[in-house]
């Protein structure tokens, strides 16, 4: 084996979010001497962000001053929210909860906005590297982490090396820090290993589809805000849905699925189209376009669930340390307010990570998690309940003298049989995609079918016996990108896994009931090319 090429920096941010990108652009602000890099394994800057996303701007405001004189490309402000309980037909419009309420803030494309905070940090003097997946950590002689390495190019299907072959780098920092969203690849091994969430909850995430639509002049309020919940959900599934009237005639929206549904034959992207079928919202969409779609993971964990975030020689920030914020459906400005606390942190401490749990945990970041730590869990008993505990846990200001548990989202799926089937309700869809094989046509996913299968199954011959059984192959549901398969062949049934299919989201790592799927990066560069996601 040749020697791996070593790069060295100050400091080495793995995901260039807004909670990374964030940190570096405040770390070069503090100590401009200070050598940082940015890594994204996306092929560029925002191509993988997806989120809904309606920002606050106070902690932009911190970071950047200057920033409403030269706003990112899609940047909307919030004029008027509606919150609906749907039913098939129509539905009943609700006060808006005090935690949706978004006057002062902003309609976004995130993933716009990280493009747009990207030359802001390198104009800094961050070095930012898209195309750059981070395949593993590297550890000092002690044990402490040390740096990233870089995934090799150029490796076939069967592992060995194609003509345009390339080592993967080793980029070595005195911190490491892991800024790679929910359900982080690397986050997830560094947590195991320095047994970051042996004093919380297991973290809970949801499921986000997502579509970007060109409508027909006339039907856009811009900086109009829709939330709902109901339809198509039963009250046993934790689910809702959100419309944001953009400019230039676009809609973007979306619907959220709780991973920690029950129900074995659920499918969030199907429960997705059919909302968009409802009366109320297919009116909007009808003779409009799709321009782009994309799923993705979020953290919704909350306070109970945060793990410790810092360990020897790195920290995690942003959604990787699962700070999102579930009843005001925004992580942004905490993935921001955490990104400058760490920084911060960093530049007062000599870059040594000891303390920043003990910051985080005291911050104003924490506080916001801590007020409204039960409202996500009590959806857990039905969404009656769920609606009278959130109410009051927010009349309360979250001063209840009590946490209430997650649990393991894989934990919550039930076995065929052992679950009274919902009612369903569904209707006949009429706006596209008519499948998930057309909806992944609009995330622009490419990856090289010739390069090593990025979705490790421990074993496969569960699939076609013990879970085909017990659960009738929930990832053939789950998955909003049709990656797997069951298909019958000569030698009878096997799991096809269409990799080239992935867009990132992570579901499978997370919900499957037998915890044998790890989702690890494929070649820097291959997955979803969301275009104002």
């Amino acid at each position: 084996m040749t020697e791996r090429e070593t790069m060295e920096y100050d400091v080495i941010v793995v995901g260039a979010g807004p909670a990374g990108l964030s940190f570096a652009i405040r770390l070069k602000q503090l100590k401009p001497d200070v050598t940082v890099c940015v890594i994204e394994k996306a092929s560029t800057i925002g191509a993988q962000i997806l989120s809904g996303a309606v920002i606050e701007p106070q902690p932009l405001d911190a970071l950047l001053p200057g920033w409403r004189d030269n706003p990112p490309p899609i940047c909307v402000p919030a004029t008027e929210d509606e919150f609906w309980l749907l039913n098939k037909t129509g539905g009943r419009k609700l006060p808006v909860p005090q935690t949706l309420n978004n006057h002062g803030n902003f309609i976004v494309s995130l993933g716009a906005l990280c493009a747009w905070l990207a030359p802001q940090a390198e104009s800094l003097g961050v070095d930012v590297f898209p195309g750059f997946a981070a395949a593993d950590t590297i550890y000092d002689a002690d044990g402490s982490v040390a740096g990233v390495r870089i995934g090799d190019m150029g490796v076939a299907k069967d592992g060995s090396h194609k003509p345009g072959y390339t080592q993967g780098i080793d980029i070595k920092a005195k911190v490491t820090v892991l800024a790679e969203g929910a359900r982080g690849s690397l986050t997830k091994q560094l947590i195991k290993r320095f047994k970051l969430d042996q004093n919380s909850d297991p973290q809970g995430y949801s499921i986000g589809i997502k579509e970007l639509w060109q409508v027909p002049s006339g039907r856009v309020t811009p900086g109009k805000i829709f939330h709902s919940f109901g339809w198509p959900a039963d009250t046993r599934t934790y689910g809702g849905a959100f419309l944001y009237h953009l400019d230039k005639d676009r809609i973007a929206l979306g619907y959220v699925s709780g991973l920690d549904y029950k129900d074995p034959n659920y499918q969030p992207w199907e429960a997705f189209q059919q909302w968009k079928n409802h009366p109320m919202i297919k009116p909007l969409l009808e003779g409009g376009s799709i321009l782009s779609a994309g799923a993705r993971a979020i953290v919704t964990g909350g306070y109970q669930s945060l793990p410790k975030v810092e360990m020897p020689g790195a920290l995690l920030i942003g959604d990787t340390a699962g700070l999102l914020n579930v009843p005001k459906i925004k992580g942004t400005h905490q993935a921001i307010k955490s990104g400058m606390l760490a920084a911060e942190h960093l530049a007062a401490s000599d870059l040594k990570p000891t303390g920043f749990d003990a910051k985080l945990r005291g911050s104003e970041v924490m506080a916001e998690l801590k007020k409204v730590r039960n409202i996500k869990p009590g959806f857990k008993k039905g969404l009656w309940f769920g609606m009278l505990n959130a109410g009051w846990e927010t009349v309360t200001g979250g001063k209840s003298p009590w946490t209430l548990q997650n649990k393991p989202d894989w934990n919550s799926l039930h076995k065929l049989g052992q679950y009274e089937e919902p009612k369903r309700d569904y209707v006949q869809r009429e706006l596209p995609p008519r499948d998930r094989l057309a909806g992944v046509y609009f995330a622009a996913t490419e990856h090289d079918e010739d390069q090593p299968v990025h979705l490790h199954v421990a074993d496969t011959s569960v699939c076609v016996t013990k879970c085909a059984q017990e659960y009738g192959n929930p990832c053939t549901r789950f998955c909003p990108a049709n990656v797997y398969e069951i298909v019958n062949d000569e030698a009878g049934k096997r799991l096809q896994i269409n990799a080239a299919n992935c867009v990132h989201c992570k579901t499978c790592d997370i919900k499957d009931p037998y915890q044998i799927i790890n989702w690890v990066p494929p070649e820097g560069g291959s997955g979803p090319n969301y275009q104002n996601l």
